[in-house]
């Protein structure tokens, strides 16, 4: 059920030589990558570590820039997961679209707060 977990940085280049060195140790390699944001894992079916900067601009801390990641298997199950934590009183950090090629996910926080998101591997 877990996808990802994303850990928010200050020092992006040195935790991304970090957690290159740290993971290869296990097997995991860079699969998805931008400016702002790296995951690694053994394979892009397997769950990953990513680091990011916080979208917020604020720096990041403990929690800031953490998410749990709901890996599901359709467009369809991303838009009804996030429905749902809008219909249970969450709250919106990011309707239903695509990020990147092939990436498509909803953002969301719990009635505490904790960012979590829905998200599938799909081209449309």
């Amino acid at each position: 059920m877990i996808g990802y977990v994303t850990l928010g940085t200050n020092k992006f280049e040195q935790a991304a030589k970090f957690y290159d060195k740290l993971l290869a140790e296990i097997g995991a390699k860079r699969f998805m990558e931008s400016d702002r944001f790296i995951a690694w894992a053994t394979s892009p079916q397997a769950p990953s570590v990513s680091i990011i900067k916080p979208y917020d601009g604020k720096k990041a801390s403990v929690g800031n820039g953490v998410m749990v990641a709901l890996a599901v298997d359709s467009q369809a199950k991303v838009d009804k997961l996030y429905k749902k934590a809008l219909e249970l009183g969450g709250t919106d950090e990011g309707g239903p679209g695509f990020r990147m090629d092939g990436f498509y996910a909803a953002y969301f926080r719990d009635l505490d707060g904790n960012k979590l998101n829905a998200f599938c591997m799909s081209h449309g």
